[in-house]
């Protein structure tokens, strides 16, 4: 068995349209442990956003690693130790915040336990034709308190894992190239969703993040199999001794993986691992 670790991505990866973990796809994941893979989640969701996955698969006592603020920060999942951190400069991340002024978006920003926004009602973005209330959506699904600032730009004297934008999913296709102009070579700028469109620091990606951590568990890149479904998830499967698109991931993923699975819905996962590695069938 050549696969050392599995990394997973989780929107639109590991979880249905729920945020549920298919059955299928955890006993194929809780079998994957048991024979001595170690699971990495790698996701653009801050750490806090990861851990109820994380204790659903049972990943302290199988040594996981958590892939927090799209590469931005690895934690080790049993000893809670931070193996990779890099934040933006609190001058990148204020310039970003006032950039974003000119742009019909909703800035994020996290610190501690809680999510902070300029205005806890200015919640709604348009997501293939439906309204979506995107600050209960992030500040739900990454088990976040809110709270409002009034000026955002003001308030973020400390450094920025990363800065989240959400915005109608058309409007941001149309402006995305604007709001990333003055940062386009001094920071990584890029989807992570239709409706979200992030900044990290320079050279931030899910690939760099494993580089930095793997050599710590013993690990090397050609010995993962990677999932993925966004842009965002381009640079991990790239990494990856077997990269794998979801069978609902957008095509430039889908162009540059070694296989194509099933969607997040049909248990592509397990599909893949079965394939991939048969003796874990039984």
């Amino acid at each position: 068995m050549n696969t050392a670790a599995i990394a997973l991505d989780i929107d639109g990866t590991l979880t249905d349209h729920e945020k549920k973990i298919l059955p299928e796809t955890k006993q194929a994941l809780m079998k994957a442990q048991e024979a001595g893979i170690r699971l990495i989640l790698a996701s653009g969701r801050p750490t806090s956003g990861l851990l109820e996955y994380a204790r659903e698969l049972e990943m302290e006592k199988n040594h996981g690693l958590l892939v927090s603020f799209n590469g931005a920060r690895v934690t080790d999942c049993q000893s809670g130790e931070i193996l990779f951190d890099q934040a933006m400069s609190v001058e990148d991340g204020k310039a970003v915040l006032e950039h974003m002024k000119n742009f019909q978006v909703k800035p994020m920003l996290y610190r501690d336990n809680y999510m902070y926004v300029h205005d806890v009602y200015d919640c709604t973005v348009m997501h293939k034709g439906k309204p979506m209330n995107i600050i209960r959506y992030e500040a739900r699904n990454c088990n976040f308190l809110i709270c409002e600032k009034e000026d955002l730009v003001e308030f973020a004297d400390f450094p920025q894992n990363k800065i989240l934008t959400a915005g109608d999913d058309t409007y941001l296709q149309e402006h995305y190239k604007e709001m990333m102009e003055p940062f386009k070579d001094k920071l990584s700028c890029m989807f992570t969703a239709d409706f979200y469109f992030e900044f990290t620091a320079k050279g931030i990606d899910k690939a760099k993040a494993l580089e930095t951590a793997l050599p710590r568990i013993g690990c090397s890149p050609a010995k993962i199999m990677a999932f993925g479904d966004g842009q965002n998830d381009e640079s991990m499967i790239r990494l990856a001794g077997i990269g794998v698109a979801m069978g609902n991931a957008v095509q430039s993923l889908k162009d540059c993986a070694d296989a194509i699975t099933e969607s997040n819905e049909n248990n592509g996962i397990a599909e893949e691992i079965y394939r991939r590695i048969p003796e874990l069938v039984n």
